[in-house]
């Protein structure tokens, strides 16, 4: 008889929540998604902004500098500053896809199978794996950009080049039977964003993808957005963290735990796995953002039953 009650009950809640769906208008059964009691820490050198200006300020008089701004286990993120006349020795990574976003200044990129070309504020680039790649500061300002690979990447270098010391380990001559990437998957060495913005009905498109990370550009305006509404948590991630690099305009981000954050050009956010975010454009003028993350096809994990 219990089990049998128990059997209408399950029944009739399955019944329930499919009218509450269909109700919403969303054709999708409600799940039980984990959540933990406790709001997920940052744990440095992460935080939930990194503001451009304050990086600025930090390293005043310094031609040359790096900072990590995201090191967590799926991405390895870094702002670099190279002076005028300074080049990266040739390298590759074995096994990953790197890509950067030039903030300011210009560089000079010559990647393997590819003719040279310059990078200038807007650009993404991106290398493919085991492909030779090299970048030349060029102009009379210093360069900036923001670099991000898969964490824990690896470097080589062909014979000809030097490579610097890396404490505990040593440099052997090697083979690996290596192969440059191929740009697939819709991947493309450059675009730059003021030149895909020419086109009016220009929305954002992914910029990089591959197996074990995503980048995606997102424009638009402010005004093409419905009525904020502040009972929208958003949504999380429940498999990894996100970040987004501020490419234009401003972007506003509620964030669990951390309250409304209205991010400017050049600055990073960043959230960890299982916390809430709504990004949105603000302000009057085009915004975009640069959303990185460590998969393809990340899961977005909402309340049931609200509006996306």
């Amino acid at each position: 008889m219990y089990l049998k009650a128990s059997a209408l009950l399950m029944a009739a809640l399955s019944i329930v929540c499919a009218g509450l769906a269909q109700k919403s208008g969303d054709s999708e059964a409600p799940s039980w998604a984990p959540k933990p009691v406790e709001i997920p820490k940052y744990v440095p050198p992460h935080k939930p902004v990194t503001r451009l200006a304050d990086l600025k300020k930090q390293h005043a008089g310094k031609a040359n500098w790096s900072q990590v701004i995201v090191d967590d286990n799926t991405l390895h993120g870094e702002y670099i500053q190279s002076a005028p006349g300074t080049s990266t020795p040739r390298r590759f990574h074995p096994d990953t896809r790197e890509f950067w976003a030039v903030v300011e200044g210009q560089l000079r990129v010559n990647i393997e199978g590819q003719a040279p070309f310059v990078a200038t504020r807007g650009s993404l680039v991106q290398v493919p794996v085991q492909t030779i790649y090299s970048i030349e500061t060029i102009g009379d300002k210093p360069a900036l950009r923001y670099e991000v690979n898969i964490a824990h990447a690896k470097t080589f270098y062909p014979m000809e080049e030097k490579p610097p010391e890396i404490p505990g380990f040593q440099w052997l001559k090697t083979q690996l039977n290596r192969k440059p990437g191929a740009y697939d998957r819709g991947n493309q060495p450059h675009v730059n964003l003021f030149e895909l913005a020419k086109d009016p009905k220009f929305r954002g498109k992914p910029f990089m993808i591959d197996d074990r990370s995503f980048a995606n550009i997102i424009y638009g305006y402010e005004r093409e957005l419905p009525p904020l509404d502040p009972k929208n948590r958003g949504h999380y991630h429940p498999e990894c963290a996100e970040s987004w690099l501020v490419m234009l305009g401003q972007i506003r981000y509620p964030i669990e735990g951390q309250g409304v954050i209205i991010a400017s050009e050049g600055d990073v956010v960043y959230v960890p796995m299982f916390t809430f975010h709504a990004p949105r454009y603000h302000g009057e003028g085009a915004a975009c953002r640069l959303a990185m993350n460590g998969y393809p096809n990340i899961a977005h994990v909402r309340d049931a039953f609200l509006p996306d």
